[in-house]
């Protein structure tokens, strides 16, 4: 709705706003009229209206004070500019969004929260900082748009490339939040994972030479591939040496693998190339015990090199354990523990925790459960730190449970 509203309004704040009256109309008169045939044409024609009712009062009020300065372009030209050069309403202003005015951590945040429908808490913990942080993060941006009087426009396929990566790290993070839902009683959100696989693939369809548009596709293909099998019948949540490898989604696995060996033959590999890698590696080994743990570390090396970051460094931790030994791993992740980025991610001393138990080092592996589930929000993941917690006792024996 928002995404087609805004091509009227030309506006993020007004669009924002039409469809929130939108909805305001729907529960005040569906009640009563009962409800239409189909419910979302119903509210995103109303919000269109009311933008077009809006800019024509607009445009009243700027006849009757003509020192008002004019917008560069007419709110026609930038609906229309360039619209055809990105076929799909959320991918075109997710597009728009991205503009090269904003930071990008400010372009890919307000882009998750108002085209994707994110909440700011979501957001805050995508990006490893306080949710305070993040909100005011998207109302600079969204006042950065205002004062720059930056336009509603479609950019022009010339000025696609410029704006990839910024689309890239939104679609990548939508699907990370739907995979993984940051908060709340459900693991996953379907809603936003297949929102997000069908924006990669229609990013794959519009920039097809593109290697990290092939490499995304590849990786949210064949990371959703095991989707079925990641929750046993009764919710709990299975760990990857759990879960049951010939339920996961061979056709995606095949399809991400044809794309991934593409991607690496294209020259040097960028981060969602060989985040596919490293995930079609875990998937194709035929157990977990029997995956080839010095490949996923080396991959991990390279993928160091070309995005330096804290959470990747803790990924690495898991083959490095099988490769190197527990301890290598251990001394790795205790290093991190000085990194703030990773202050609150709850993934850190669940790791640790994980390592510690397995060196029998169980008091501190307790410490680290109760760490890591204080830091955690969804109930999923809640359950299972408990559960870890819960067999191994005060005294650091391993429990009867």
């Amino acid at each position: 709705m928002l995404a087609a509203t805004v091509r009227v309004a030309g506006d993020l704040d007004l669009a924002e706003e039409c469809v929130q009256e939108a909805y305001a109309a729907a529960l005040r008169g569906w009640p009563r009229d009962g409800v239409p045939s189909s419910p979302a044409a119903w509210l995103t024609t109303t919000a269109r209206r009311r933008a077009v009712d809006a800019l024509r009062r607009a445009g009243t009020l700027r006849s009757k004070l003509p020192l008002l300065v004019e917008p560069e372009e007419s709110v026609t030209d930038a609906r229309d500019d360039g619209a055809d050069a990105v076929p799909d309403d959320r991918l075109r202003l997710i597009f728009t969004c991205c503009h090269p005015a904003l930071a990008q951590e400010a372009q890919v945040a307000l882009t998750l929260r108002l085209v994707c429908g994110v909440p700011t808490p979501d957001v805050a913990k995508a990006f490893l900082v306080p949710e305070t942080t993040m909100a005011a993060r998207v109302t600079r941006a969204k006042k950065k748009i205002t004062g720059a009087r930056i336009p509603y426009r479609v950019p022009r396929p010339a000025e696609l490339p410029d704006r990839l990566r910024a689309v890239l790290a939104v679609v990548h993070l939508l699907f990370t939040t739907g995979h993984t839902a940051p908060s709340g009683p459900d693991l996953v959100r379907a809603d936003l994972v297949d929102r997000a696989l069908h924006l990669a693939r229609m990013l794959h369809e519009l920039m097809p030479d593109e290697p990290e548009a092939r490499g995304l596709l590849a990786l949210l293909l064949v990371t959703d591939a095991r989707r079925a099998t990641r929750l046993d019948d009764t919710g709990r949540l299975r760990r990857l040496p759990e879960q049951d490898r010939s339920r996961w989604d061979r056709a995606a696995m095949a399809e991400a693998h044809d794309l991934i060996v593409a991607g690496l033959r294209g020259g040097r590999a960028g981060r969602y190339v060989l985040q596919a890698a490293i995930a079609s590696l875990y998937a194709q080994a035929p157990s977990f015990d029997r995956t080839d743990w010095p490949q996923l570390v080396t991959l991990y090396d390279r993928l160091l090199e070309v995005w330096p970051s804290p959470v990747v460094a803790l990924n690495r931790t898991v083959p490095l354990a099988m490769a190197a030994g527990l301890q290598a791993a251990l001394a790795e992740v205790e290093r991190l523990e000085s990194d703030p980025v990773l202050a609150g991610y709850h993934y850190l001393p669940a790791v640790k925790a994980d390592l510690l138990r397995r060196t029998g080092q169980l008091a501190l592996a307790r410490q680290a459960y109760a760490g890591a589930l204080a830091l955690a929000a969804n109930e999923t993941e809640r359950a299972f730190l408990s559960e870890q917690l819960a067999e191994l006792d005060p005294a650091g024996r391993p429990g009867l449970v």
